[in-house]
């Protein structure tokens, strides 16, 4: 995969502009979500699945949602559990867009992501992996106020541990007409996939014709139900990470995308 990089270009109005060195080469695997504060692990694995991941940072900010939160779990008993938020501004009330939100006492915020995270998985022989990653997140808070730039790096951490290096852009960046399907479509389009990773819950709503008619097909991604997966979508990756490791985590995502690809 390419190098890793959090620019874009803006797209012509027909989608094919001359990309820089950041953009996509045409024909690659595209996964579009929304940032997540250190996700669960089924969005992890469908972000290490692509060549490249879209930032959907142009869409309206849900607190019920991952945007600014994560649901740590004990490192002996996953259910033992406990929010970590980042207090977050929503300066146009429910019509905020992600890109939009912005973080509300931002060094009270890095000390408790720095607390929590050290008190729940200092005892994992892999903590000092994830404490040196760390740093660089914190410092973070000092120079960007807004939440998804947070949320954005902390799955950049984990994807970097795991040893990822795909592109990320930011569909606030890209052409794409409004409409939850038609949204997506537009920007697996523009920048040309190979094919869209869509996860269980898009496929709920996705329109499959609007892919379809623009030649991208869509695989509905989704992670085994048993073992390290058994609550892959309700706690924070971090736990299966200072469980098993980056390099054993990383071959059982591997190992996951496999048999959904040949399934």
């Amino acid at each position: 995969m390419p190098p890793t990089s959090a620019s874009s270009t803006k797209a012509s109005p027909d989608g094919y502009s001359r990309p820089d060195p950041t953009w996509p080469a045409p024909g690659q695997v595209c996964a579009i979500h929304q940032p997540n504060l250190f996700p669960r692990l089924s969005t992890l694995a469908k972000l290490f699945a692509s060549d490249y991941w879209i930032v959907l940072d142009d869409v309206q900010f849900t607190r019920r949602d991952y945007q600014h939160r994560t649901r740590l779990a004990n490192l002996a008993d996953p259910n033992r559990r406990q929010w970590l938020s980042i207090s977050t501004h929503l300066p146009h009330g429910r019509d905020t867009l992600i890109h939009q939100a912005r973080i509300t006492e931002p060094q009270r915020c890095a000390r408790r992501v720095t607390q929590l995270l050290t008190q729940y998985y200092r005892a994992s022989p892999h903590w000092p992996d994830l404490r040196t990653s760390l740093g660089p997140l914190t410092e973070q808070f000092t120079t960007t106020d807004r939440t998804t730039d947070i949320a954005e790096a902390s799955t950049r951490t984990l994807l970097r541990l795991l040893g990822w290096n795909g592109i990320v852009l930011h569909s606030s960046n890209l052409n794409a007409r409004p409409g939850r399907s038609r949204r997506l479509a537009d920007l697996t389009t523009t920048t040309q996939a190979r094919t869209y990773l869509c996860g269980t819950g898009g496929m709920k709503y996705l329109d499959l014709d609007l892919f379809q008619r623009n030649g991208v097909p869509v695989t509905a991604f989704h992670t085994p139900g048993t073992g390290l997966w058994t609550d892959s979508r309700k706690i924070s990756a971090l736990w299966a990470l200072m469980n098993h490791g980056p390099i054993n985590l990383a071959a059982a995502l591997q190992d996951a995308y496999r048999l959904l690809a040949a399934s």
